[in-house]
């Protein structure tokens, strides 16, 4: 089958400065003979879906706000990480075209151009929602327009809190140019020389992550960088200052060591952790007024190309926008509380006996993190408890989980900690939370060579009447209770003898090396793969011997070639397939003789879209896997991922339900199209509203 499209090119490109406006975003086809559509544009393409929720005004005021920063937050990863890796292809002299047919070049230069439109954008929203914010009597304010009350308080503020932090740098002679860390926002200051002399410039940071981005005086808000401007005559005494204008760098964190030539891997990434903080260069943001022979002076101390100098006339660095120092609940969407599972108690034989009767599984936000959390605690408190083997990914810093652990240990039983070092971002937060447990007598394994362990299982080992028995957490987030309210996850908690089985095997083969047999799980990087080809290769047989064949996958992103491959060919089968990509999605549904019989959605809303479930039709006898892995190369190939089936028949409806609502979404919803846009569903049918009052019904 030839995998050339047959369709033209698209029928019209929006114009600079037109995504997500009307209702859809631009094309993310870079070259109309390739089957597979460019990743960095469709990255952007996800960016500016989220930038049409801050426009949209079915949204209170500082949920926009808060989606307009999030657009700013998910640009700076994106530079950090991917633009970075295409700006480093390009030093290494790449000239072999990507899966979409682009070089390293081409791609860097659309992505570019894509980028100043995004950003204008980003600070278009920002500055409406204000607006709208500021009719609510929220404001924020300029210093020139503060009455001298508020001024004075003003300045009594900065002396006494902000002005001690502060370091001028000059630069001259005796003193280069200093390092600007990694999204660092700055003051570029020009100071007064002698007469005829050229001004002298001088770095001040602001303190952003330190300090708060808004500072509120005299019911009104304003920006950090804003005071610290209008108090520099106090910075530079005796010296003139003759303007300062706000700047914004950032750096290529996505740093590589070579894991197999270390000797202590914990080590090995604490100094990659202080070598990310000098990473080049790959953008720099700078205030609309900024005057070209500064521009050019920063530019060529970072040794950037005028192409990756982004003007901007509103603020820099929305993210820091991402909450404000206001109380007012009527702006924001109503508290989501979730519910309580009913997980037994003390009296009625607690959490075990109530798994001993049949599986539990748990849909967050809508269910809580809570059943997790006591799963774990009670594990802890539980004489015949021996055992808990649990990984660790993404931990964030809830003492209830860490507590847990060290309790188990503390109270002598046997606990196993696989804890992601490589985690990136979150680095810092796992070497911590590895010393806490090793000090209270944990078995810490920081990960297996060569992968990342992206699984979300634990394992607890029971003594009961009858034996041994195992109890099993699968998930598909994070061990994360504040994420958990905020992303939507699946955990499942069950007693089943296979898949208690094959969960040990996993932890024989991450912490001992032994070789593993699994008789229900998928694993990534050993079977994976395969299974899920299998499983789909399975449905193109079930097309030809005329059954009803399909699948239906809900994943974060689709980027993997062999799986977009696989879907193609179900596609020419006659299989349909439904596919639910939150973020970016390589492949390209409706091309004729191609993927004519594929659909791809892409559901965003109040709370981020994290589950991953994959559905097949088996004849009439559905099938349902869900688990940690997205359909992307380093995910199959290069992770430890876990993926379970749904065993149980009502929990396996449960999930077809839920993908059928999902499927059934207008409220967040778009339909990717054989061009390459996305196109908003109209209508405000709302599967998250729908998953929230199911749980709690007026």
């Amino acid at each position: 089958m030839s995998t050339r499209p047959a369709a033209s090119r698209p029928r019209r490109r929006p114009a600079r400065g037109e995504a997500a406006q009307d209702g859809r975003t631009f094309s993310t086809v870079a070259n109309s003979d390739s089957p597979l559509l460019n990743r960095e544009l469709s990255w952007l393409a996800f960016n500016a879906r989220v930038l049409a929720e801050a426009r949209d005004e079915r949204n209170p005021p500082l949920e926009r706000l808060r989606y307009a920063a999030i657009c700013g937050s998910n640009l700076d990863e994106f530079f950090m990480v991917r633009v970075a890796g295409v700006h480093r292809q390009i030093a290494a002299g790449v000239k072999t075209p990507g899966p979409d047919g682009l070089l390293p070049r081409q791609t860097l230069d659309l992505v570019r151009e894509r980028t100043h439109d995004m950003l204008r954008q980003i600070e278009q929203a920002a500055r409406r929602t204000l607006d709208d914010l500021a009719r609510e009597g929220v404001r924020f304010s300029r210093i020139a327009d503060l009455g001298k009350r508020a001024r004075a308080a003003l300045r009594e503020k900065y002396l006494a809190e902000i002005q001690p932090v502060l370091t001028p740098l000059v630069v001259d002679p005796s003193h280069p140019f200093p390092y600007l860390s990694n999204l660092s926002l700055n003051l570029a200051v020009l100071l007064g020389g002698g007469e005829g002399e050229e001004p002298d410039f001088a770095r001040v940071k602001v303190p952003v992550g330190v300090l708060p981005r808004v500072v509120a005086v005299g019911g009104r808000l304003v920006l950090l960088e804003d005071v610290i401007a209008a108090h520099l005559g106090d910075l530079f005494k005796g010296r003139t200052v003759l303007a300062a204008h706000p700047f914004r760098v950032t750096r290529n964190t996505d740093y590589e060591f070579e894991e197999e030539e270390a000797e202590d891997l914990l080590a090995t990434i604490e100094d990659g952790l202080r070598r990310r903080r000098f990473g080049s260069a790959v953008r720099l943001e700078v205030g609309h007024g900024m005057p070209e022979p500064l521009v050019t002076f920063l530019q060529e101390r970072l040794r950037l190309a005028p192409e990756d100098i982004f003007r901007l006339e509103g603020l820099l660095g929305t993210a820091d926008l991402m909450s404000l120092p206001v109380d007012r609940p009527d702006l924001a969407f109503p508290p989501h509380v979730p519910a309580v599972p009913d997980l037994g108690d003390e009296e009625e034989g607690g959490i075990f006996d109530v798994l001993g009767a049949g599986d539990v599984l748990l849909h967050h936000p809508y269910d809580g993190f809570e059943g997790v959390l006591a799963y774990l605690e009670e594990a802890a408190a539980d004489p015949r408890v021996l055992a808990i083997k649990q990984t660790l990914y993404r931990t964030g810093d809830d003492p209830r989980l860490l507590g847990a652990l060290r309790k188990a240990a503390e109270n002598g039983k046997q606990v196993v900690a696989l804890i992601e070092l490589k985690a990136r971002f979150d680095e810092q937060r796992n070497i911590s939370w590895a010393r806490k447990l090793e000090r209270a007598g944990a078995h810490v394994v920081y990960g297996v060579a060569g992968l990342k362990t992206h699984g979300k299982v634990t394992l607890v080992v029971r003594r009961e009447e009858e034996g041994l028995r195992r109890y099993v957490h699968i998930g598909t987030g994070n061990y994360n209770p504040k994420t958990a309210r905020l992303y939507t996850d699946l955990s499942l908690l069950t007693a089943h003898a296979g898949l208690g089985a094959d969960v040990s095997e996993l932890f024989n083969h991450l912490t001992g090396y032994a070789e593993a047999t699994y008789a229900h799980l998928l694993v990534a990087p050993d079977t994976a793969r395969s299974g899920l080809v299998a499983l789909i290769d399975r449905e193109i047989a079930h097309a030809g011997a005329g059954h009803d064949a399909w699948v239906r996958v809900k994943v974060n992103s689709l980027t993997d070639p062999g799986m977009i491959k696989a879907l193609y060919r179900a596609s020419a089968a006659g299989v349909r397939v439904e596919l639910i990509v939150r973020g970016v999605c390589c492949l390209r549904p409706g091309v004729p003789g191609l993927s004519e019989n594929i659909r791809v959605r892409s559901l965003l809303g109040r709370f981020l879209e994290h589950a991953r479930v994959f559905a097949f039709g088996g004849a009439g006898s559905p099938e349902v896997y869900f688990g940690s892995a997205d359909w992307m190369s380093r995910n199959l190939d290069r992770r430890v991922e876990v993926i379970a089936p749904v065993l149980d028949a009502a929990h396996c409806d449960r999930f077809l339900r839920m993908l059928a609502t999902e499927w059934a979404d207008q409220r967040g919803s778009w339909e990717l199209n054989v061009e390459g846009m996305y196109e908003k569903l109209p209508g405000d049918f709302s599967a998250q509203r729908a998953f929230a009052e199911a749980r709690h019904p007026e």
